[in-house]
């Protein structure tokens, strides 16, 4: 018996990727059938960006935690034993809405961005995907998220950009 394991993590959108360009699930059903297809193919861990349901605004994120908890139970039914790794990544000092999703949720995992950084993505043609910005993550706001994820028994992924 080999001791080499893995743990596969999927993402099922990836941050703001627009499904009208490029097919990412948005819909409570469309993410259960993408992970399903990934936990078939051996991910055990499910990276979640909960977007809009509003049409054509599927690439914008959404902390609606009815929203959220949709998702991941139709996540967790379609795939049983998934663990879930949600997003919580959101521009400027206003995190209500990540924190209400753990809190609703209550993940096995969720991201905690350890810094801050410039945010800044070209499109082919060199002009910008979107104005630049700072992706603000203060000491202040990550011990927010630590907080709450303690209080959820949520246990943080720290993602270094």
């Amino acid at each position: 018996m080999s001791n080499n394991k893995a743990i596969l993590t999927c993402a099922l959108t990836g941050v703001l990727t627009n499904p009208q360009q490029h097919p990412v699930p948005v819909t409570p059903e469309q993410m259960a059938a993408q992970a399903r297809q990934a936990f078939d193919a051996g991910a055990s861990i499910m990276h979640v960006h909960i977007r809009s349901q509003q049409p054509g605004l599927g690439h914008m994120p959404s902390w609606d935690p009815d929203v959220a908890q949709e998702v991941v139970d139709a996540i967790r039914q379609a795939c049983p034993g998934v663990i879930i790794n949600l997003t919580t990544g959101v521009i400027g000092k206003d995190i209500s809405g990540p924190l209400d999703c753990i809190r609703r949720v209550k993940p096995e995992i969720a991201a905690c961005n350890a810094g801050s950084l410039n945010y800044l993505k070209l499109k082919k043609d060199g002009t910008w995907a979107w104005p630049p910005m700072v992706f603000d993550n203060p000491v202040a706001k990550v011990q927010q998220f630590l907080d709450v994820m303690q209080e959820c028994g949520t246990h943080p992924e720290f993602e270094c950009f």
